[in-house]
């Protein structure tokens, strides 16, 4: 039995914190495609493509000053980019059909295809009461596609049946490529997996705009109401992506996923603070 003198330790007080600041970029960068969905801009793959720039300069520069041999083959960390690039640009495009509120809790869904693959790839084992756990958690899920079929008068989105779609295939993709960093961070290290997701992520990511995106970008009036979020996106996707690992190695994985979970909570606020909506009982 924990006694609450020994819960309530530097380490877990400072790994609280830490994973809410974590939660709150998140919510920030759903804040932010929610933002640019309303002004009408479309350009998802844009809005991460600052991020990958800036992990390729901070973690390239500290890979550079190591001089160290690469302890990983480099398709790896291609592969993984075109993953977590397709993963994020399905997530964000999911704005422009769905609520804010949904997008975050159907996200949900990386949870439990990250317990399946790193039950068959990693060979990690799962007790009862997490898999229960999972089991609430696709409830959930159910429940919000289920209100978002029902959706028609709640204003939450053009199209939320395929928004919905968007975000779970992006998801799942996130599942893949958190998993493959997992394998990766066991057999590199932080900063190399850093810094080539930054460098292939930024290429893939830049040949993915000159085919889709251009006249995108050409059509958009660019002002500080529009520029803010875009690059506010990519300000808080880089902090996302550097301060995870921190977290990672104080507190653990559990902590991480239970502080990410309160972002669905921060999203609901937002929605009904900010953009004045009403969310469905569901």
């Amino acid at each position: 039995m924990v006694s609450f003198k020994e819960f309530w330790t530097k380490k877990t007080l400072l790994g609280l914190g830490l994973g809410q600041f974590l939660s709150l970029l998140i919510t920030s960068t759903g804040f932010s495609s929610s933002e640019l969905a309303r002004k009408g801009i479309n350009a998802p793959t844009s809005q991460s493509f600052f991020n990958y720039v800036l992990l390729a300069i901070v973690y390239g520069s500290l890979m550079l000053y190591r001089r160290q041999p690469l302890k990983a083959k480099w398709y790896y960390y291609l592969i993984l980019g075109l993953i977590d690039v397709e993963g994020n640009f399905l997530v964000v495009k999911a704005y422009q059909y769905t609520s804010l509120t949904s997008v975050m809790l159907l996200d949900c869904w990386t949870i439990p295809c990250v317990m399946f693959l790193t039950w068959i790839f990693l060979k990690t084992k799962y007790r009862y009461k997490k898999i229960t756990g999972v089991v609430v958690c696709v409830a959930g899920l159910v429940t919000v596609i289920f209100s978002d079929v029902h959706a028609g008068d709640r204003g939450s989105g053009s199209s939320p049946r395929k928004g919905d779609a968007l975000v779970i295939a992006g998801a799942t993709l996130y599942a893949v490529s958190n998993v493959s960093e997992e394998f990766l961070v066991k057999k590199a290290d932080r900063i190399e997996l850093m810094a080539f997701l930054g460098l292939f992520g930024g290429i893939i990511s830049a040949i993915q705009i000159s085919i889709l995106e251009r006249k995108e970008l050409q059509s958009i009036h660019w002002s500080a109401g529009a520029a803010l979020p875009f690059f506010g996106y990519a300000l808080a996707m880089f902090l996302f992506y550097s301060f995870v690992p921190i977290l990672l190695k104080t507190n653990g994985a559990t902590m991480l996923n239970l502080s990410l979970l309160t972002s669905d909570m921060w999203a609901v606020l937002i929605r009904i603070g900010a953009y004045h909506e009403k969310v469905c009982k569901m």
